[in-house]
């Protein structure tokens, strides 16, 4: 049987985290002197720093500051390290899908210290078999790039593959990889959004997704 591989988007999928990058990114432009509504940066979570930037600041913005608005968010987040909340049931739902015989990969624009605090808070290092980081890619999601190397890491072909996240960047990214594609509620993006970028099915969280396993994507093996 060839290997099936579960890749899973960590913030606002497996950690709630969304609305802590919303806060500290809106104080890290608001410092740096841009009022930037917090619904649009909700929208823009997902993306990695310098896409996110230009996203919500446009190509004509001053890019030297991007690294220094980057560095700003970086600090603000970094004060919650040591309390990022899981979502219920995320630990158990990698577990789960390690002993149903899926490969369960990462693929997220968080790293480093980041990343480790992530992990910490998922709890599940034991089934969690690669990581594909931003530190790995040339371009972040939407593109494939993040999707691809995360199969790359294992050796399973896309059509082997499952893609879940929360965000229409995942989706797309998900997508353009050419693997199915899960939607998960809780990072706050409407079901609609997640169906129109992609997703096949849609959960509300992890304990959902957990609870549906049976019947949904994530069922078998086979």
């Amino acid at each position: 049987m060839v290997d099936r591989a579960a890749v899973f988007d960590v913030d606002g999928t497996l950690v709630d985290t969304n609305h802590l990058h919303v806060t500290t990114w809106w104080e890290a432009f608001r410092q740096a002197g841009h009022r930037v509504p917090m619904h649009a940066i909700h929208r823009s979570v997902g993306l990695g720093s310098t896409d996110l930037i230009a996203h919500l600041l446009g190509d004509d913005r001053d890019e030297d500051q991007d690294a220094r608005l980057s560095a700003a968010h970086t600090a603000l987040y970094a004060q919650y390290f040591d309390r990022l909340p899981a979502l219920a049931d995320a630990g158990r739902l990698l577990r789960r899908l390690h002993q149903d015989g899926w490969t369960v990969v990462l693929a997220t624009s968080a790293s480093g210290p980041e990343l480790s605090a992530l992990r910490r808070a998922i709890d599940a290092d034991d089934a969690i078999a690669a990581t594909a980081s931003a530190d790995d890619v040339e371009e972040g999601k939407p593109a494939p790039e993040p999707v691809e190397h995360a199969l790359e890491l294992v050796g399973v072909p896309a059509e082997r593959a499952v893609f879940v996240g929360d965000t229409v960047w995942d989706m797309r990214a998900g997508s353009r990889a050419g693997v199915r594609c899960v939607g998960v509620l809780c990072g706050g993006i409407p079901r609609d959004d997640l169906e129109r970028a992609g997703a096949q099915a849609v959960y509300d969280d992890p304990a959902h997704l957990l609870s549906s396993l049976p019947a949904g994507p994530l069922g078998h093996t086979g």
